[in-house]
């Protein structure tokens, strides 16, 4: 077995699972237990520290479980057995839209796609006419976005590019890209991290993340945090405290990439500290409560919205979606 396909064996493994806090992040677990439903990448290394502190007490009933992929965040939500999780952001929207009942609390990470490859001969958008660029599932965040990118430089996307759907996963992709089966591809960090760092001859050709920046006019709200609404109804001193331990996290995270790349393999969500420590400052990790930006939420949900509205759920979420 190659070292690339070792390393997928070793993403591919979920389902991690913390109880308790201890005194530098201590979140109380109120009436019962709580669950913190995350994502394996950027949105868990950037509440590593938080994580890493529930580990090491025994005396809390807070869980956080570590998935794969968005979808099994949502299915969470729909069984109501989670009280806090995270998701991408016009997901969120979309669960929202469809009744779940859950609230927007905070954006906590800003962007973390980009168009990766081994193709030398790319260098300005023009360049990608007439190529096969692969994308994870069509209508998900990442088609969306490139798709509204690739409009923005004068390229169609129907006409011009032929983008092809065959990995529908992050972590298909990924395998994809390093066994060269997709020699363009957009991936989101820490996966373009691991790719690159697995085989030299793989580049970032463009950072969407920059792209969006410059075409846009807004941030790239990329992740949701949310929160039951039963919490926010019954709890609010709760939630201000794991919203402030999520953010201390995420500042110490960005302060101590070296010490934060190091808890991210300890824990699993990536099996390599030089991929690690290079995927942090990549992940844009920055924790900023959803009631200080929801011009800049809207606007971001806007525009996917007018793209293709099934993506936000058919309509832009109410005044009532984000939790203030």
């Amino acid at each position: 077995m190659n070292k690339f396909l070792r390393i997928v064996i070793l993403i591919i493994l979920h389902g991690i699972i913390f109880t308790g806090c201890n005194q530098a992040g201590r979140v109380p677990a109120g009436d019962g237990n709580l669950t913190i439903a995350t994502l394996k990448g950027p949105s868990s290394m950037g509440m590593i520290k938080l994580i890493d502190s529930l580990r090491r007490s025994p005396n809390q009933k807070v869980k956080v479980i570590i998935l794969d992929e968005p979808l099994q965040v949502r299915k969470m939500m729909i069984d109501s057995t989670a009280d806090f999780v995270i998701l991408p952001a016009t997901m969120a929207a979309v669960t929202y839209n469809k009744g779940l009942d859950y609230r927007l609390a905070a954006i906590p990470v800003w962007g973390t796609l980009y168009l990766v490859g081994r193709d030398t001969t790319v260098k300005i958008w023009n360049d990608l006419r007439g190529r096969r660029v692969y994308v994870m599932a069509r209508g998900m965040t990442p088609d969306e976005l490139f798709r509204y990118l690739l409009r923005k430089n004068g390229i169609d996307p129907e006409k011009d590019i032929s983008l092809d759907y065959s990995f529908p996963t992050h972590i298909a992709l990924a395998g994809a890209v390093g066994a060269g089966r997709a020699p363009l591809a957009v991936l989101s960090e820490p996966l373009a991290s691991m790719v690159i760092y697995n085989d030299k001859n793989i580049r970032r050709i463009f950072s969407l993340n920059d792209e969006w920046a410059l075409l846009a006019g807004t941030p790239l709200a990329e992740t949701a945090f949310m929160v039951k609404n039963s919490i926010v109804k019954n709890n609010r001193e709760l939630i201000e405290r794991i919203l402030a331990s999520y953010e201390a996290s995420t500042r110490w995270v960005n302060t101590y990439p070296d010490s934060a790349a190091s808890m991210i393999v300890r824990y699993g969500i990536l099996p390599v500290y030089d991929a690690a420590i290079e995927a942090i400052p990549l992940s844009n990790l920055k924790f900023v409560r959803a009631a200080s930006i929801k011009k800049e939420i809207y606007e971001y949900l806007q525009i996917f919205y007018r793209m293709n509205p099934d993506i936000t759920g058919g309509k832009l979420p109410d005044e009532n979606f984000i939790y203030q």
